[in-house]
């Protein structure tokens, strides 16, 4: 198990989904990683931080947008630990965008060793095993061979591929119930088993919760971090967990502003 010994104020956030049609989102995530900067210890952004990653090269020709988020990443990696992680939008995010950051890559999972104890930490889609289709997917573009061959291609290739690939995943979901997108009830209980944690953190289902179970007998927490949209929606939604000495804490971004 990944083990990373983190202190002070612990703040998470992930869905962000940030891309060129979310100016309002990349605005709340620029005053948010401010805030950060302020009264965080670490900063850990578990996955689909953007809406597509292609390739760590698009940073050399950056876009607007994208380098303005970069730059604040690196302003805020210059003055707290910032640790990136790879959700199912951005499972392309290597070691060149870290480095560029000063920042450092989530392992999956990753055990955080925090004030308040050990908190287990992942992007959340690995536990959605009723979902075969996707599951096979994630088999597929995880595979290293896939992904040589995928950065192989250029720019505009790999832009049209994920642009189609996310087409059809958004025809394939409007046939899906939630609860087949959602956690299987029987893969959570299981990693509480296989790792001991009293704690897990994940995204990626776009339900924010905090869920209380009971695991052979024993108190277990599930905390689901909430995905961000200022841009699609009315009200703007979105938010981050802060891990501390006294526990774990959502805070919203309508409530923060």
């Amino acid at each position: 198990m990944n083990k990373i010994a983190l202190s002070g104020p612990i703040w998470l956030a992930s869905d962000l989904h940030l891309g060129p049609a979310t100016p309002a989102t990349s605005e709340a995530f620029l005053a948010f990683l401010e805030a950060a900067r302020e009264e965080a210890g670490a900063l850990l952004l578990p996955g689909d931080i953007f809406d597509a990653w292609i390739g760590d090269d698009v940073i050399r020709a950056a876009p607007p947008w994208l380098a303005t988020a970069l730059t604040a990443l690196r302003d805020t990696a210059s003055r707290i630990p910032v640790w990136l992680g790879r959700g199912n939008r951005d499972f392309l995010i290597g070691e060149e965008l870290a480095q560029a950051l000063g920042a450092k890559l989530l392992p999956e999972p990753a055990l955080l060793e925090t004030d308040y104890g050990q908190v287990l930490l992942t992007h959340g889609d690995e536990f959605c095993t009723d979902d075969a289709a996707y599951q096979q997917f994630r088999k597929m573009v995880r595979d290293p061979r896939w992904q040589a061959e995928f950065l192989s291609k250029t720019i505009p290739e790999r832009l049209a591929m994920a642009q189609q690939a996310r087409g059809e995943s958004q025809a394939a979901n409007q046939m899906k119930s939630m609860e087949i997108m959602d956690v299987n009830a029987a893969a959570i209980v299981s990693v509480f088993r296989e790792t001991g944690v009293r704690v897990l953190v994940h995204g990626h289902t776009h339900r924010p919760a905090r869920h209380v179970l009971e695991v052979d007998g024993k108190k277990r927490e599930r905390w689901v971090l909430p995905d961000w949209d200022c841009d699609h929606v009315s009200p703007a939604r979105g938010g981050w967990l802060v891990i501390d000495r006294d526990g774990l804490q959502f805070y919203d971004l309508e409530t923060e502003a």
